[in-house]
C-alpha cells in the first residue's frame, strides 16, 4: 500500500524515462540486423526486460550499459528456444515477437501470465495463416499462447482486421522485410492507434528499410530487405509524461519535462492541446514542455481518443477535477489492456467521489473529487499513476499495489516523492 500525500504547490523539473514503445520497436530491428546496434537512453522496465530475454532465446546478444543497450542482431537467422518465450503481460512483446518468429525455422511458443491470456491476438494469426504460416492460439480462445511452426515468412498479400490493437499490423510490419517474396497487408476494418503505426514506420525507416503506405489501408514491404545496424537514441516517453502534465492541471503549479519536445510522433503529445484547452498554459523552454495549471475551463467537453488510449487513465483523472462533463469516446479497444480500462477507471472514480459512468463507447467524467480512497489498480500501471496524480490534490488517497508501475517506470514513486 502506497500512501499519497498532497503537496500545495509545485515547481519542478522531471526527467521522464525512455519510451517504450520506441524501445521495444527498436529492440525488434535491431535484433533482426545484422551487426552490432546500440540503443541510446532505452526504457529498463519490467515489459522491455521480457522482450529482451525473449529476443535472447532467438539469438541475439543483447548487453545493458547503464540505460543504453548494446544489440548484435540475429542477421534474421533465428535460434529455436527449446521451451516457450515468456512475456507476462506485455501485451507489445508477444504481438510482436509472433510475427517475428514466423522468420524461424522450427516451432515456437510464446505465452505470458493469467492476464495476457485473456487478451485477444487471434486477427495477427488469422493474418500470418493467410501468408503460409501455421499458427494457432493452443486453447482455440483466440488468445495466447500462441503456437508458430515456422519456415520463413512465405510473404505475400494478408487481410488483417484491426479494431482491437494496431500491434498487429506492427507485428507483421517488422517481420515482412524478411519474406521470401513481397508483402501486400490490407487493413480491413478501422486502425486504432494510428501514432503507434507511425511510430513503427519511423524506426523502420530509421534502422534502413523502405516501404509503401496507402491511406492508412494498404501497406507494401519489398522483399528482400534487411535492417542496418544503427545506433538510435530513444526519447522521453510522453505516456509517462502525461502524468506530471496531469499533476501540473490538477494542482495549479508548473512542472516542466526535460526531455520531449513539441516534434514528437508520440500520440500522447496531443494531451497538452487537451490540457490547453481546459484551460492550463503549456510553453516549450529549452528541450523540454513546461504545463502550468490550473484546470481554467469548466464547460462541458468531448474528445475523440481512438489514437491515443495510453494517456486516457489520466486524462479520465484530470477531468474528474474539473466542473463540467468531459466524454472520453471511441475508446472500446481500452477493454483489452492490461484490464479493462474503461470499467476500473470508472470504478475508482465514483471512490474518489466523482460522477463517472461508462458509454457504449467510453465514458463520461464530471467533478469534483472530493476524497480520498483505496485505489485498486487491477495489476495496471497507468491506473496506478493516474490515481497517484489524484492522491497529489486530495487527502487520503491510497495505491493498493504500487509495485505494478515497474511495467513501464520503475522509479515513477521517486519522481513523485521529489515534487514536493
Amino acid at each position: 500500500m502506497k500512501q499519497i500525500k498532497p503537496i500545495k504547490g509545485i515547481d519542478a523539473t522531471v526527467r521522464v524515462p525512455g519510451s517504450k514503445s520506441y524501445t521495444q520497436r527498436a529492440l525488434i530491428t535491431s535484433a533482426l540486423a545484422s551487426g552490432r546496434s546500440i540503443i541510446r537512453d532505452a526504457l529498463i522496465s519490467e515489459d522491455t526486460e521480457y522482450l529482451i530475454e525473449a529476443l535472447r532465446s532467438l539469438g541475439a546478444k543483447i548487453a545493458q550499459e547503464g540505460l543504453d543497450l548494446v544489440v548484435d542482431g540475429t542477421g534474421g537467422k533465428l535460434v529455436t528456444p527449446s521451451s516457450a518465450l515468456y512475456l507476462g503481460n506485455n501485451g507489445t512483446g508477444l504481438r510482436f515477437l509472433t510475427g517475428t518468429v514466423s522468420l524461424g525455422h522450427g516451432t515456437f511458443v510464446l505465452d505470458g501470465n493469467s492476464r495476457m491470456r485473456q487478451r485477444p491476438i487471434q486477427p495477427l494469426v488469422d493474418a500470418l495463416n493467410m501468408m503460409g504460416v501455421k499458427a494457432c492460439c493452443v486453447e482455440g480462445n483466440g488468445c495466447p499462447p500462441v503456437e508458430v511452426r515456422a519456415r520463413g515468412l512465405p510473404g505475400g498479400k494478408t487481410r488483417l482486421t484491426t479494431a482491437l490493437s494496431s500491434q498487429y499490423l506492427s507485428s507483421l510490419l517488422l517481420a515482412s522485410p524478411y519474406a521470401e517474396k513481397d508483402t501486400e497487408i490490407e487493413v480491413s476494418s478501422q486502425l486504432p492507434s494510428w501514432p503507434y503505426i507511425k511510430l513503427t514506420l519511423d524506426v523502420m525507416a530509421h534502422f534502413g528499410v523502405k516501404l509503401g503506405v496507402s491511406e492508412r489501408r494498404l501497406f507494401s514491404i519489398k522483399a528482400p530487405q534487411a535492417y542496418q545496424p544503427r545506433e538510435y537514441a530513444i526519447e522521453g516517453d510522453l505516456s509517462s509524461a502525461s502524468y506530471f502534465m496531469a499533476a501540473a492541471a490538477i494542482v495549479g503549479r508548473t512542472i516542466k519535462i526535460s526531455n520531449i519536445n513539441r516534434g514528437s510522433l508520440q500520440g500522447d503529445l496531443r494531451f497538452l492541446e487537451i490540457l490547453e484547452t481546459m484551460g492550463c498554459n503549456v510553453s516549450t523552454s529549452g528541450e523540454g514542455i513546461e504545463v502550468t495549471g490550473p484546470l481554467s475551463n469548466h464547460e462541458d467537453l468531448s474528445f475523440d481518443l481512438n489514437e491515443v488510449p495510453d494517456m486516457v487513465p489520466a486524462l479520465a483523472v484530470v477531468s474528474a477535477f474539473r466542473k463540467g462533463k468531459t466524454i472520453l469516446k471511441n475508446i472500446l479497444h481500452l477493454r483489452a489492456k492490461e484490464t479493462d480500462r474503461v470499467a476500473a477507471l470508472t470504478c475508482e472514480l465514483k471512490k474518489i467521489g466523482a460522477r463517472a459512468e461508462e458509454t457504449a463507447d467510453g465514458m463520461l467524467v464530471q467533478g469534483v473529487a472530493t476524497h480520498g480512497a483505496e485505489i485498486d489498480c487491477y495489476s495496471d500501471h497507468r491506473i496506478a499513476m493516474s490515481f497517484a496524480i489524484a492522491g497529489l490534490a486530495i487527502e487520503g488517497i491510497s495505491i493498493k499495489d504500487p509495485a505494478c508501475v515497474k511495467k513501464s517506470f520503475p522509479d515513477f514513486w521517486e519522481k513523485i516523492e521529489s515534487l514536493g
